[in-house]
């Protein structure tokens, strides 16, 4: 430990030189892991075009001051912005995450490490569109899978044993981490000016999740991470243009992070950094839900053939569920707003037993205020199975197990269904394939026309000239025509 009176500079702290060894020495040559990433990048991009379909994301969006232009600027899909890469990666990011329904990482902390493709995106668009312009080989699709895999790879092993809820600070903690180390990486940084920008991440501490919780639920919680990926590329520019990074930001006794925020605990790596993360990433495909109830939500659309006619007459609605799932998503009394409902394990549930679907739009207001949405919610008992909780955290299983049971005034009830996997778990990838491009093509289909449309399907289709398209035309495909 280090002695605080002692003004001696000490030795990296070793986590820094970790990430940034990885950051800058691994190639991934796992076939899995980069065909995931294609997935993570179709799927990132669904998400963003589904998200400028509402109003409050949408006024987030574009320059901070109103008509700057920024020469090759970054693109942001879906519009006709071309923005600063700190401004781009906080729209793409904020994009990617508004409808909770990008990728997910479930573990002794959660997340949502394709948050980080708002930094990638917007770096790389920037910096190819330069290069391109002098002639310089710009970065490709390739270079955006590879960094996309690292920085899942630093979010998800930082978040296997390391519980930041715990302390109450939020998961986009991790997202700056990881979008700070790549992004200086793709800007040209060497090990030392990675392990300076992480070093930088730790210090600015933690956002708070009281925006993620009752009573304060609101949609912070769907732009934090956009805000965390821009940081990240805000850190990573600073340190290029020569701003030191501090050795010890996470040991140093009384004023580091450990001590500070996380009650004197180390922040640990579980196993050596791969591809481990992208290979058993959760996809969403199915509906917009917090993770931890998407098993809910598929037993409860099972159920509602055989209870949407007798809503009036349900008794109780039970769901045996995972710790997780208890501590962030069972939620009583009033709620809010969209962001409010779409962390509800009892409305998600509500919705599937009443509609037989869930959509975004089933967490605005227009749709939450049918009165039988509340009575279902009040009559919903929620339990931690014990066994489901070991399941959740065993790393040969991974699975997010929740059952629901309908009884009824009359004293019969359905049987319980129960639900491991969710679709988009590795064990029900090949299932998931063909729903995740229906999922794209739903996004694009009311948002660009039909030639775009078409160009922009037709080059996920190719995965070899997707991966060797230079990132300045991918971006291209995807700006509105005012910016192409």
């Amino acid at each position: 430990m280090n002695d605080p009176q002692r003004n001696e500079r000490p030795e990296p702290d070793e986590l820094l030189v970790e990430i940034a060894d990885y950051v800058d020495g691994y190639t991934s040559v796992s076939d899995e892991a980069i065909d995931t990433a294609r997935l993570v990048l179709l799927d990132s991009i669904a998400c963003a075009l589904l998200a400028l379909r509402h109003p409050p994301c949408r006024r987030l969006l574009g320059p901070i001051v109103a008509g700057t232009v920024v020469p090759v600027g970054a693109r942001v899909p879906g519009t006709d912005y071309e923005l600063d890469p700190v401004k781009g990666a906080f729209d793409i990011g904020t994009c990617i995450r508004w409808l909770d329904f990008n990728d997910t990482w479930l573990a002794a902390e959660w997340g949502h490490p394709s948050d980080n493709l708002g930094a990638i995106l917007a770096v790389t668009d920037h910096l190819s569109r330069r290069r391109a312009g002098t002639g310089t080989e710009p970065f490709t699709v390739a270079d955006v899978l590879q960094a996309a895999i690292k920085a899942h790879e630093i979010q998800g092993v930082l978040a296997l044993d390391n519980c930041f809820n715990e302390v109450g600070l939020d998961h986009v903690l991790l997202v700056r981490i990881a979008s700070a180390a790549v992004a200086t990486h793709l800007l040209g940084g060497n090990r030392d000016q990675i392990r300076d920008a992480v070093s930088q991440a730790f210090l600015d501490g933690g956002a708070l999740r009281t925006y993620r919780h009752a009573p304060n639920t609101g949609p912070r919680k769907s732009w934090a991470a956009g805000d965390a990926t821009s940081r990240g590329v805000r850190l990573a520019l600073m340190t290029l243009a020569g701003e030191p990074g501090y050795p010890a930001p996470l040991s140093t006794p009384a004023w580091g992070f450990h001590d500070v925020a996380f009650r004197h605990r180390p922040v640990v790596l579980a196993q050596p950094l791969g591809s481990y993360v992208m290979e058993n990433i959760l996809f969403k495909i199915a509906f917009p839900a917090e993770f931890h109830g998407q098993t809910a939500v598929e037993a409860a659309l099972s159920l509602h053939p055989e209870v949407h006619d007798r809503i009036d007459e349900i008794d109780s609605v039970v769901i045996h569920t995972q710790l997780s799932a208890v501590r962030i998503i069972d939620k009583r009394g009033p709620l809010h707003n969209p962001a409010d409902r779409d962390h509800c394990l009892q409305y998600m549930t509500a919705v599937a037993l009443l509609h037989g679907e869930l959509t975004a739009e089933h967490y605005e207001d227009r749709f939450a205020i049918d009165p039988r949405l509340d009575m279902l919610r009040d009559r919903t008992v929620v339990f931690e199975d014990p066994g489901y909780s070991r399941d959740y955290l065993d790393p040969t299983k991974r699975s997010i197990p929740n059952a629901v049971q309908v009884s009824f005034t009359d004293g019969t009830s359905t049987l319980i269904h129960e639900v491991h996997y969710p679709l988009g778990h590795r064990r029900r990838r090949r299932e998931a394939r063909p729903l995740l491009h229906a999922k794209l093509e739903h996004a694009i289909e009311t948002h660009y026309a039909a030639g775009q449309r078409d160009d922009i399907l037709s080059a996920f289709s190719d995965h070899e000239a997707l991966d060797a398209l230079p990132v300045h035309e991918f971006m291209a495909l995807l700006a509105l025509s005012k910016s192409r």
